[in-house]
């Protein structure tokens, strides 16, 4: 094929589905990818799959495959998606569920495995305390590698007509059809490099169409309420050109993509990726015609050969509570009430961990901000991470408490007790990490 053309489903794990449905009806896509993985959100998606080990994969798979799945199967879009979270085994099988409810017989749903590293952590150090990650003990809860697209490519290779996986770099996700369809060698570092950015450009969906860049008076944005999904169309050297369809609302211009160009990148001539390191240095934004802009220059070099490992653990619990005051000297009352809860809470010393005593739209952001005087209201926020739920609850009483034993005005209280799902990072060497593939026939029971 001279030209790939493929479109960003979704940029996180909530994003909103009518884009993505807009682009499987009248994308002309050869691939859609639904990039819907954080770093707590594989975490997360664990710990539902220890309490059902049926569970622990996207919980909007199944409302996202009802929609597109149709559309795709008539149109020829292939489906590459990271929904599979903690359990791409059991997202496989609820596509295939769902496509045989649709009448979708004859596809093959492909789940890719290999990220889930939990069973060979051993002692890693981790980056951000330097303890070894063996003395997370019971504490531990997941970890699982950015793998790269070995999994994914063989699972196209295969013909899989949706492709699932759990935790890849997100890249990895645009970079795999790339490299299958025009058959890139895995050591042509300026090609790989190209589809990292490509797939870079195209992992935040609506943010390089004018989503999270818009800012009244500054940076306008026309129609974001109707904001599109993007799409490239990508060449066999990976030069690609940027688009919406016609008809949605945002725009793409050098602005927008020089933004996410730029998101999450610490070093742009050494973007680490599990199969190439990407050099974004050279990078040019070329606008061809409105809301299209061509992309060129980008390159690459050998991959590190280590993986990045997101670890999750448990780290105690958060007790919040919230009050609002509003009318005159509302600030005041709010710094009393905030004051009360502290000296209150004092008496648990260790018990606490951490505080955090604010009021939101003043110093929530900016703690240490002073707000006006003059303010019409405030809403006081106090949370606290503790060694114990118990603890946790007191500083959820405490907060209720002021009601009465408070400043005067107080009302709208609210408040929780959540345990803590921390995530910290390490390294593994990427010979450590063995992809698999698992391919569903729709027609075919499975076991």
């Amino acid at each position: 094929m001279s030209t790939i053309r493929i479109g960003a489903g979704a940029g996180f794990q909530g994003d909103r589905l009518a884009p993505a449905l807009d682009l499987a009806e009248r994308g002309g896509l050869d691939y859609l990818v639904f990039e819907c993985l954080g770093e707590r959100t594989i975490a997360l998606a664990q710990q539902a799959r220890l309490n059902d080990p049926a569970g622990g994969y996207d919980p909007l798979l199944g409302r996202r495959m009802r929609a597109v799945l149709p559309a795709c199967a008539r149109n020829g879009t292939r489906i590459v998606t990271n929904m599979g979270a903690a359990n791409p085994r059991g997202a496989a099988r609820e596509t295939a569920r769902i496509a045989r409810e649709l009448g979708l017989t004859g596809l093959k749903i492909a789940a890719v495995t290999g990220d889930d590293v939990l069973d060979r952590i051993g002692s890693f150090i981790l980056d951000e305390t330097g303890e070894p990650t063996s003395m997370l003990g019971d504490r531990l809860v997941s970890a699982n590698a950015y793998v790269g697209i070995d999994g994914l490519v063989s699972a196209l290779a295969a013909g899989a007509d949706v492709v699932i996986c759990g935790r890849a770099s997100d890249p990895t996700l645009f970079l795999a059809p790339l490299v299958h369809e025009f058959g890139w060698a895995r050591d042509d570092w300026a090609r790989l490099g190209r589809g990292v950015l490509v797939g870079h450009l195209l992992e935040c969906a609506a943010q390089i169409t004018g989503g999270y860049f818009a800012d009244p008076g500054v940076k306008d944005v026309p129609d974001l309420a109707t904001v599109g999904h993007p799409l490239a169309d990508v060449d066999a050297d990976g030069n690609a050109t940027i688009s919406k369809l016609t008809g949605t609302g945002g725009c793409i211009t050098r602005a927008t993509c020089i933004e996410q160009l730029l998101y999450e990148i610490h070093d742009p001539a050494r973007y680490l990726q599990p199969d190439v390191v990407a050099d974004f240095s050279g990078v040019d934004f070329t606008e061809v015609a409105p809301d299209r802009i061509a992309v060129c220059g980008a390159s690459g070099s050998p991959a590190t050969g280590h993986l990045k490992v997101s670890v999750g653990y448990y780290d105690g619990w958060i007790g919040e509570g919230q009050i609002s005051y509003a009318g005159a000297n509302c600030m005041a009352r709010g710094e009393l009430a905030l004051d009360l809860v502290r000296a209150r809470l004092a008496p648990l010393g260790a018990e606490l961990h951490e505080q955090r005593g604010e009021l939101i739209g003043v110093n929530s952001v900016w703690h240490g901000a002073r707000g006006s005087a003059t303010a019409p209201e405030v809403r006081m926020r106090y949370a606290a991470r503790c060694v114990s739920a118990e603890a946790a609850r007191r500083v959820q009483e405490e907060v209720e408490g002021l009601y009465l034993a408070g400043p005067a005005g107080g009302g709208g209280a609210t408040g929780g007790v959540r345990e803590v799902l921390a995530i910290a990072s390490t390294l593994i060497p990427a010979s450590a990490v063995d992809a698999g593939v698992e391919l569903l026939e729709v027609h075919r029971e499975i076991a």
